[in-house]
């Protein structure tokens, strides 16, 4: 398991590398001047000049690309005594960096990776997705679970009563589910149930996890969940009662789970400890694929419904081309899928035996 372990670890750092050099190309070819957007069309030209002087972009690609992975990576190579070269060590950026060995000036450096800051309010992007990815989580976590729970019963209730009203009434919803576009539910959602309906469900159009009060200060509010978690869930929730139900039906005909019966198992521990456990190996994919996707930010959820997290933090730093904040949100994106896409394979071998790395 160790080895096996190591190899995803070593394919998921080769994923990111090119996703990072990927990221570096397209940002550096779009016309966008970031000292303009910081200073103002108005600034002189040796303000820019010096703007560009700090931010690297004065130099060639090349060297950009360097202290672009410098920034990004946990053992960076610093120059401690030449401010003009690219390794020099800034402290304001690195200000828990220790050091770990020094040759001809040029020092090995453990770090956090710094993320650069934005364009536009100057804050570094990592405490700015600090602020946004708890609330996506939030987000992301209550509809996964939404869509899971009542979307594996939904799939098991349909597989054992197939070509019945209840599997053809389910098949129509997971059918329905995923042929709307989301953005259309979002909005209808809202328009019903925190417009028309909102003096019977109290809830609101637009909200996010916390409102501020002026006069009380900042205040949790849970029930603005509850619309964009629904409506996030739906399409998951759909996929998987599908998955749910076709995975189902191929394993309770399999040979194995005759035996059981003649065994004389009941038939609750027959699809629950034979069927059900060896039918959710597809229906852990979709989870953890669609897990990856909501914690990346649903963009158009999140913006309709006015929730503050990643997806509408991509919105306006696209609308701003808020580079930084760009490549950061990517950036998180890609480790979330590559962190998932390993826990979902160790979930492989812990539910399927038949699969476990000896």
């Amino acid at each position: 398991m160790l080895n096996f372990l190591l190899r995803r670890i070593i394919s998921g750092f080769l994923v990111l590398a090119g996703v990072t050099i990927i990221i570096f190309l397209l940002f550096n070819v779009l016309p966008a001047d970031p000292a303009r957007m910081m200073l103002g069309q108005r600034a002189d030209s040796v303000s820019v000049s010096i703007i560009n002087r700090d931010l690297g972009i004065d130099r060639p690609l090349y060297q950009q690309f360097m202290m672009y992975v410098n920034d990004l990576s946990f053992l960076s190579v610093f120059n401690t005594v030449n401010p003009s070269s690219r390794f020099y060590l800034d402290r304001s950026k690195y200000t828990h960096a220790v050091k770990l060995v020094t040759v001809n000036n040029k020092s090995l450096v453990l770090k956090a990776p710094y993320l650069r800051r934005s364009y536009q309010n100057k804050r570094t992007v990592a405490s700015i997705l600090a602020e946004k990815i708890p609330e996506t989580a939030v987000l992301a976590f209550s509809a996964i679970l939404f869509a899971t729970f009542i979307g594996i019963a939904l799939g098991i209730l349909s597989a054992l009563n197939k070509n019945s009203w209840i599997d053809r009434l389910a098949l129509a919803f997971a059918v329905s589910g995923v042929a709307v576009p989301s953005f259309f539910v979002a909005i209808l959602f809202a328009w019903i149930f925190g417009f028309v309906f909102s003096h019977f469900t109290g809830l609101n159009m637009t909200g996010s996890l916390y409102s501020i009060d002026p006069f009380t200060g900042e205040h949790l509010e849970l029930k603005n969940l509850i619309l964009p978690m629904i409506v996030l869930g739906i399409r998951p929730l759909s996929i998987i009662v599908q998955l749910t139900r076709s995975s189902l039906l191929e394993v309770l005909s399999q040979d194995y789970i005759r035996t059981a019966k003649a065994k004389g198992l009941g038939r609750t521990a027959v699809i629950v400890r034979h069927g059900l456990q060896n039918a959710l190996n597809p229906v852990i994919t979709a989870i953890s694929g669609w897990l990856g996707s909501l914690l990346a930010g649903a963009v158009f959820i999140e913006y309709i419904f006015g929730w503050n997290g990643i997806g509408k933090l991509t919105v306006t730093a696209l609308d701003n081309y808020d580079l930084p904040v760009v490549t950061g949100i990517v950036l998180f994106i890609s480790v979330v899928f590559i962190v998932l896409n390993i826990l979902s394979d160790i979930l492989y071998g812990l539910i399927d035996p038949r699969i476990r790395v000896s």
